[in-house]
């Protein structure tokens, strides 16, 4: 079976599901069919033999494309190849102090003796003598494959395997990568070096290089498996501009995403893979990132192992050597300046140039090209210490050294690294900044700007003194109590306003101050004599002086303003200047003018109230009286008491009724109307009059609660309310009684005391159609029978039961009368709802 040569990169149009997209401008690519002999590209076969004439001379010549194609990259592979070995030869010729020659036949007969190509071999050597991240990456990728770190026999032309059908070890595909990074012209040609020999073994498709700017931005150095239109859209990404790439970028380490459209950020190839894998990876050289590499699969992709990560960060590394390289080139200034660091003539001239104190740092790596601190190059001409140290105490050394608490909770040396890292620039107008005086830690705030020149980092801080953080609280404190101030000279006839003086007046920073005297010309006419008797005693009488008036500014908005002033005197006591302060207190005033009319407002809501309250309890008195004599009614004595709410709005509907019908029978009921107010108590006259009235037809109590409850629900606004009702027939001594959702009556009898029977029935005007149950009581001589509302027992910390249960014992206690008992159950009773109440007492003589 034919295999693809280990130096070869994959054909060009690839397999269909992972085929890159190309220039349309390109030639098309091609695959080689065997028809009848001969040999066709498609694209110009169309499935039918071809015929003599044109269409062999076409096939001919696209054959002839093909193979010059071939050859040309089978001598790219070749001279890659070669590059490794004579790589390998230098090393031979370092180490064993020998000649070219002498080197060569020493790499073959190694070779020979380890069973490898020569290839394999540079491969090898290169490695041992580099000792860098490729090598890394090698090792660790095939000692966890387990093939001893090699893949085959490979020759030194094409890396092809003595049998034919082993791929290159992961060594010789990055030492090859590699090689051709090194040898590139361009970044375009890293670019598809990387792809042909590293990442298309990996399944990737497409490659870009980015590169990055000093302000964030980012460049399209070159890519690989990409449109040429594609790639041209893309060419520059502005600043703050969030793609995939610039993710790496902020973040400083390989980020992976299983999409663009899942990371929902634009990149470069969306179209052509929208459900492929990326990866983006910083380009680090010395803690400073120069561009990113971004690497593109066909489609999903599973976690890749740590191996293969090392491989992606290598060649990351490489991308960072080659993109150094092409800025110094290239001849940029700042890489200019970065290339002469020593002196930075022109980032120090830039630093002595400023007003504020600056500092122009170096990176210092260690030992292995990490990034450690950063030195203190050059201290700016205005440079102010935040511990009082001298210029010279501070240039020359490292940055943590002088200021070792910049790591920490100020966090200005990860600010100062992460801009030398992405070139993204950092503004601060107020950072706490913290110094070390002796072992006594010092802070004070200043406002901090940190950016990247080339690699060199221009730190600038501003400390606030204390007359600096003093004058802004006062202006502050000015602007927010809008307050201006001012100073006239009386002998120069100087005036200085402070800008919130010349908003109060509504003139503009450059009109010219308005003196005091002319004062009066911008003052309503009703406050003239005011400003006089102002300007008289602080002018004439030279004391403090202050007053309110209305200011008229030219806009035509009137504004109320409180001015204070003093005098200023000489030595002769003299009048010479005088100084003061405008302030507009026009929302004060305004506050104050609907604060006066809220309360006559209030005032007059509240007479109404009162006067409202007064009558509703006028009139629940004039139809119930407090308290009522006792009334003989066929051997029954009953006593009512009526005790109305302390607070006169919540005036209630309770109502009681005693009264003898004409039937003879005796009417008792007791109520209690929802809500309070003259709505409750014009309800409850409705329903007791209505009560009254059904009484007097001769039904029993349930069809009089039936009859009433469609009185509240059709011919009352909403009115709901709970009753007992009960008829008393003398002549049998039989009490009929009914409920409506209201409290069950109490029956004393000797001595104990109960409540009768909970009889079902809803309350009045829920429904339109309601029925009650019918109960029927025997009185027994000595037996006392107590209607009452909720307001007798009703608590808001205790359960019903509980209630009733503690006016029971008080029942059971039976006094000398009727009354003195109603009354003293009104003395003991516990509720606390401050609610109407009423109580019927019947007793049997």
């Amino acid at each position: 079976m034919q295999t693809q040569r280990p130096d070869e990169s994959v054909p060009e149009d690839g397999p269909p599901s992972a085929a890159p997209a190309r220039d349309a401008a390109a030639p098309v690519p091609s695959v080689r069919q065997p028809y009848e002999g001969r040999v066709y590209e498609r694209g110009v076969y169309d499935g039918a033999p071809p015929r003599d004439g044109a269409d062999a001379r076409v096939g001919r010549l696209a054959a002839t494309v093909e193979r010059l194609r071939r050859e040309v990259r089978e001598a790219h592979a070749a001279a890659e190849g070669r590059a490794l070995i004579e790589m390998a030869k230098g090393i031979l010729v370092e180490r064993l102090g020998c000649g070219p020659a002498q080197a060569a036949r020493q790499l073959d007969t190694l070779a020979d003796q380890a069973g490898l190509s020569r290839l394999e071999l540079a491969a090898d050597l290169i490695d041992q003598a580099a000792h860098d991240r490729v090598t890394e990456a090698a090792r660790e990728f095939l000692a966890r494959a387990g093939d001893g770190g090699h893949g085959g026999r490979e020759d030194q032309d094409g890396g092809r395997g003595e049998d034919g059908g082993q791929t290159p070890s992961l060594s010789v595909r990055l030492r090859t990568a590699e090689s051709g990074a090194l040898a590139a012209d361009d970044t375009q040609a890293v670019a598809e070096s990387l792809l042909e020999h590293a990442l298309t073994p990996l399944g990737a498709v497409a490659v870009a290089i980015w590169a990055a700017g000093t302000d964030a931005s980012l460049t399209l150095a070159g890519c690989a498996g990409y449109a040429a239109e594609e790639a041209a859209r893309w060419h520059y990404v502005p600043p703050g501009v969030a793609t995939l790439a610039r993710r790496a970028l902020t973040e400083r380490r390989p980020v992976w995403f299983a999409s663009p459209a899942e990371a929902g950020l634009p990149t470069l190839g969306r179209r052509q893979a929208p459900e492929g894998c990326r990866v983006t990876v910083p380009a680090d050289n010395g803690g400073r990132i120069l561009g990113v590499l971004e690497i593109c699969w066909p489609g999903p992709l599973e976690p890749q192992p740590p191996q293969v990560q090392r491989q992606i960060e290598a060649l990351a590394e490489l991308c960072a050597h080659t993109l150094d390289s092409r800025a110094a080139e290239a001849g940029d200034a700042e890489e200019v300046l970065r290339a002469r660091h020593p002196g930075a003539s022109e980032l120090v001239d830039f630093a002595d140039g400023l007003l504020d104190p600056a500092l122009v740092l170096v990176p210092q790596p260690d030992a292995e090209g990490r990034l450690a601190d950063f030195r203190i190059h050059h201290v700016s001409a205005h440079f102010v210490d935040p511990v009082g140290r001298p210029r010279g105490a501070v240039a020359g050394s490292l940055l943590l050294e002088a200021y070792p608490m910049a790591v920490g909770e100020s966090g200005l040396f990860e600010k100062i690294e992460h801009v030398h890292a992405t070139g993204e620039p950092f503004r601060a107008e107020r950072m706490v900044l913290r110094a070390l005086v002796g072992q006594v830690p010092l802070t004070v705030e200043a406002a901090v700007s940190i950016s990247r020149h080339g690699e060199n980092v221009l730190l600038i801080w501003r400390v606030q003194d204390e007359a600096a953080r003093l004058a802004s609280v006062l202006q502050h404190a000015q602007r927010l109590g809008r307050i201006g101030g001012f100073e006239e000279n009386l002998v120069t006839g100087e005036i200085v306003w402070n800008s919130q003086l010349f908003a109060l007046h509504g003139l503009p920073p450059t009109a010219a101050p308005i003196p005091l005297e002319q004062l009066p010309a911008h003052t309503h006419a009703d406050d003239e004599a005011a400003i006089g008797r102002f300007l008289r005693t602080l002018l004439h009488h030279r004391r403090p002086a202050s007053t309110a008036f209305r200011l008229q500014r030219t806009d035509g908005i009137v504004r109320h303003i409180r001015v204070v002033a003093e005098p200023a005197l000489d030595e002769g006591g003299r009048l010479v200047a005088v100084r003061g302060a405008y302030q507009d207190v026009s929302a004060q005033h305004w506050t104050e003018v609907a604060l006066g009319a809220t309360r006559d407002q209030l005032a007059q809501t509240e007479q109404q109230a009162a006067e409202r309250n007064r009558m509703t309890l006028q009139l629940q008195r004039a139809i119930m009286p407090p308290t009522r004599g006792p009334i003989d009614a066929g051997g029954l004595d009953i006593a009512v008491r009526y005790r109305p709410a302390e607070k006169d709005h919540l005036v209630g509907g309770d109502w009681y009724d005693a009264v003898v019908l004409p039937s003879g029978q005796v009417l008792l009921s007791v109520g209690d109307v929802a809500g309070h107010g003259i709505e409750a108590a014009t309800g409850m006259v409705v329903l007791r009059n209505a009560l009254r009235g059904l009484a007097t037809t001769g039904a029993g109590p349930a069809q009089i609660l039936a009859w009433l409850n469609t009185v509240a629900h059709h011919l009352t606004e909403n009115v709901t309310a709970t009753a007992v009702c009960g008829l008393y027939d003398p002549d049998t001594r039989t009490l009929r009684w009914a409920r409506a959702g209201h409290p069950p009556p109490v029956l004393v009898r000797r001595g104990e005391a109960t409540t009768l029977p909970l009889v079902g029935g809803l309350l009045l005007g829920a429904i339109a159609e309601a029925g009650y149950e019918e109960e029927k009581l025997v009185l027994e001589t000595g037996d006392m029978l107590l209607m009452y509302t909720d307001g007798l027992i009703e608590r808001r910390d205790r359960s019903l039961q509980e209630s009733l249960d503690q006016l029971m014992a008080l029942a059971r206690d039976f006094g000398a009368t009727l009354d003195k008992q109603l009354d003293r159950l009104l003395t003991y009773s516990n509720s606390d709802t401050d609610d109407d109440t009423c109580v019927v007492g019947v007793r049997m003589r």
